[in-house]
């Protein structure tokens, strides 16, 4: 399973304004569930660097599982760099993308376009409502032995590729637990924060791709 493109499919707003009950003809975003996004964002604003393992599966529209991958992200502002063991290595400076695939030996490099992408990583420990979403509270439930507040994201742009979105968020830390999205192709993706540094003492250098660390590794330049 590649990785990166399912984590470009999450659902992330880059702003740290709280969000705005939306009013339209689709419907009004539900009070109750603002009240715990607004606890969430105010969590996520008080990061200055983010260090979190996390494990991202995606199952088909019959329920089997297709793919489980387990890593770690490291995020500092629109830098980060994510490190799937044995797998990938994902880093970007806010402008370019650089992904290193360790069986091949090599490294593709992209323009990072957060407008193309339902979800941005550099945006998974910010604010990720926006008014581009309805969202509404959904009740609680238990995960890992936590209580968590389930809200659900309708996005207003139906051209998006998710028709829907879960945000679990813990009822007494207000930080976020997990994340569940449905493609309209019938695909199901979930995102897992098992642990979690908000004030992660990060450098530029921890995030940035480093050529001398992948020797002799191909570059596949496609930003032009």
């Amino acid at each position: 399973m590649n990785i990166k493109p399912f984590l470009f499919s999450i659902v992330l707003a880059s702003t740290g304004l709280l969000a705005q009950a939306q009013n339209n003809s689709l419907g009004k975003s539900d009070p109750d569930a603002k009240k715990v996004l607004d606890g969430l964002s105010a969590k996520l604003r008080s990061y200055t660097a983010v260090q979190s393992a996390f494990t991202l599966k995606v199952q088909d529209a019959k329920g089997a599982t297709q793919g489980s991958k387990s890593g770690t992200i490291f995020l500092k502002g629109t830098k980060y760099h994510i490190n799937i063991p044995g797998g990938q290595d994902i880093y970007c400076d806010g402008k370019d993308v650089w992904t290193y695939d360790k069986g091949s030996n090599e490294t593709t490099i992209t323009k990072s376009d957060p407008g193309n992408q339902t979800l941005s990583p550099d945006k998974i420990f910010t604010n990720f409502y926006d008014k581009d979403f309805l969202y509404k509270l959904n009740g609680e439930s238990q995960i890992g032995g936590r209580t968590a507040q389930e809200i659900e994201l309708t996005p207003l742009d139906k051209t998006k590729s998710f028709f829907k979105a879960l945000l679990y968020v813990d009822k007494v830390q207000h930080t976020l637990v997990s994340v569940r999205w449905f493609d309209k192709s019938g695909n199901k993706y979930s995102l897992d924060i098992v642990k979690l540094n908000g004030n992660a003492p990060l450098t530029d250098d921890q995030l940035a791709y480093n050529k001398a660390k992948h020797p002799g590794a191909e570059e596949v330049d496609l930003r032009n």
